[in-house]
């Protein structure tokens, strides 16, 4: 029996080797200073951490945009919360490179950092990129390597290789978790692999201004989420996006300004009215909560936005029509808590920083 396990465990370290050391044999040589690795394996961090799809969801932890040089001071307060899940909305990293060993490294110095170690004992963990730990700075789908980009997030994530997302062009995933009647499908968008080009926008108070024939997801990827949110049994969708959906009046990155995607994103979940969908996303370096009535849609749309754990903007202000409570520009986690009456969740949305302080929250009975 003892060799028999042995035997069950040599493929996880075939694995390991493979994780650890592919990128760095096989991709160009960096630059030392985007080329520092530590010298002995961790093996602790780099084992893989299955994903238990029948777990219910009680508490969800989300977060983006961190850097790996800055201090990493949020992890114990996000794991005091005891999250069933935490889900990295991109910029997981601030490689802003398409040599695929240095993006590796990058991954690899998160991994071993003592306070992310401890909260992936305890708590499953999913996510995408966005523009920073996918290759350059709002890149989209003329990035070179950006299959490359893919995997690397992917080994970052323990993404076990029998999964689809390994073989498909583009790291879109949805996980339902939980059993009976408070399943809760959680639905992973790819904002980059296939997003067309931005506009730049002469006005120097605006970066970008529409592209009317734009698209984000491509077609793919739509009919993928067509799919998901057709006859989910989920009484709860969490839809994740690495930038904002709702959020229309900044000049930043947003899905406003593909016009035609985000009026396609809104008119699907109008038309197919998925149970009590939430929006989750980062990259603005603030948090805040935004809220549209979409007529034909039983409940109001929310989308949560939780940016930065490292580093926030400079400004303080910014317009909003459709925010909820404040615009928090501080260095947060954003946090669901999820409760049920009968089949109908009610999810408290918090938003939290260092010391695990409380800076506001919103709870919504659907």
């Amino acid at each position: 029996m003892k060799n028999l396990s042995v035997a069950r465990q040599l493929p996880w370290v075939a694995l390991l080797v493979c994780c650890v050391f592919y990128f760095p044999l096989s991709a160009q040589r960096a630059d030392s200073s985007e080329d520092e690795t530590p010298k002995d394996v961790d093996l602790e961090a780099f084992m893989p951490r299955p994903i238990d799809r029948s777990q219910d969801l009680q508490v969800i932890t989300f977060g983006s945009c961190n850097k790996v040089d800055k201090p990493q001071t949020m992890w114990l307060d996000i794991a005091a919360n005891n999250p069933n899940l935490w889900i990295w909305l991109g910029d997981i990293i601030y490689a802003d490179t398409t040599n695929m060993r240095a993006l590796a490294n990058h991954y690899k110095r998160l991994k071993v950092t003592p306070g992310y170690k401890q909260l992936r004992k305890n708590t499953q963990i999913i996510g995408v990129y966005d523009d920073h730990d996918y290759g350059a700075n709002d890149a989209g789908k003329g990035l070179p390597n950006k299959k490359g980009s893919q995997q690397c997030l992917l080994d970052f994530l323990d993404v076990p290789y029998r999964e689809p997302v390994r073989r498909q062009e583009g790291a879109y995933q949805s996980y339902l978790f939980g059993k009976g009647e408070h399943q809760i499908k959680i639905i992973v968008m790819d904002t980059r692999y296939f997003r067309d080009t931005l506009i730049p926008d002469p006005d120097p108070n605006h970066r970008y201004i529409p592209n009317m024939e734009g698209d984000i997801l491509g077609e793919a990827q739509w009919q993928w989420l067509e799919r998901e949110l057709t006859n989910s049994p989920a009484k709860l969708h969490i839809l994740c996006s690495s930038i904002q959906i709702l959020a229309d009046e900044h000049g930043h990155e947003k899905w406003g300004n593909f016009p035609n995607a985000r009026k396609r994103m809104l008119q699907m979940i109008v038309r197919l009215k998925p149970k009590n969908l939430l929006i989750l996303s980062g990259d603005r370096h603030m948090a805040e909560v935004t809220k549209m009535d979409l007529q034909g849609l039983p409940y109001p749309l929310y989308d949560f936005t939780s940016s930065g754990l490292t580093h926030i903007r400079s400004g303080t202000s910014e317009p909003n029509k459709m925010r909820v409570g404040d615009m928090i520009v501080k260095k947060n986690f954003g946090l669901l808590r999820i409760q049920w009456e009968g089949e109908d969740p009610i999810v408290t949305m918090e938003v939290r920083g260092n010391r695990n302080e409380l800076y506001q929250r919103i709870q919504v009975k659907y």
